[in-house]
């Protein structure tokens, strides 16, 4: 089956965004030496699960021109733990802790560009 192997993010302001999710999710975020403006992720180490990705600016890619095209959900071990985290780093919430029954906990939120992702707990019981 096909799997995802990378994520972009488009954003209008990449270093406000990188120095965001480096606050919250404490990811190795480095501007890449190219001939557009492209922050590459490093969400964990390798081999591990999970995928690395990027933060373009927005205007960069002709079929990308606003925010909001790449919705992702992240993996945290405490919803309640990265809702201050991600508010404190100037994240606002967009849909409280949803319970999704026989696999965790969910919310929405907008990172401080309007750029919305979720995050997800899983329930340690349905393992």
């Amino acid at each position: 089956m096909p799997r995802g192997i990378h994520f972009e993010i488009p954003i209008k302001n990449p270093e406000r965004a990188a120095q965001f999710y480096r606050a919250v999710f404490n990811w190795e975020i480095r501007k890449w030496n190219g001939p557009v403006d492209y922050w590459l992720i490093t969400t964990g180490p390798t081999p591990g699960p999970g995928i690395d990705g990027a933060i373009m600016r927005g205007t960069d890619r002709t079929a990308i021109d606003r925010t909001n095209d790449v919705l992702i959900t992240f993996s945290v071990p405490s919803i309640d733990g990265f809702v201050k985290k991600i508010v404190k780093a100037g994240g606002k919430a967009l849909k409280p802790k949803t319970v999704i029954p026989g696999v965790g906990y969910h919310a929405y939120f907008a990172d401080p560009e309007g750029h919305e992702f979720g995050i997800m707990q899983s329930d340690p019981m349905t393992k």
